[in-house]
């Protein structure tokens, strides 16, 4: 077998070992991946054994316009993008003139 290709073939088998390390580690820590062609995306979850909001990731506070309180196990951690290709959105604001 040439090195070549023992090479592809390490690669093929390492590449859906780190998706699934990846996702597994990903998951122990309560974040969520996304991505796509303009960015990749990782954010938190609410926890699921969370004293104060049971996974359910926030309360509704009452009154006569009820609003969702976020809880603190996920709304006050950080949040990563990586940006991969510039959005363009298909018509400006104003027209050139």
């Amino acid at each position: 077998m040439t090195d070549r290709l023992r090479a592809a073939l390490l690669l093929a088998a390492a590449v859906p070992l780190a998706g699934a390390m990846a996702a597994a580690v990903l998951k122990a820590g309560h974040l969520t991946l996304h991505a796509d062609r303009h960015h990749i995306a990782i954010t938190a979850r609410p926890r699921p054994n969370c004293p104060h909001c049971h996974g359910d990731g926030g309360w509704w506070t009452g009154g006569p316009f009820p609003e969702m309180e976020a809880c603190g196990c996920w709304a006050n951690r950080r949040e990563l993008r990586i940006r991969l290709w510039p959005v363009r959105h298909p018509w400006p604001d104003e027209p050139p003139f």
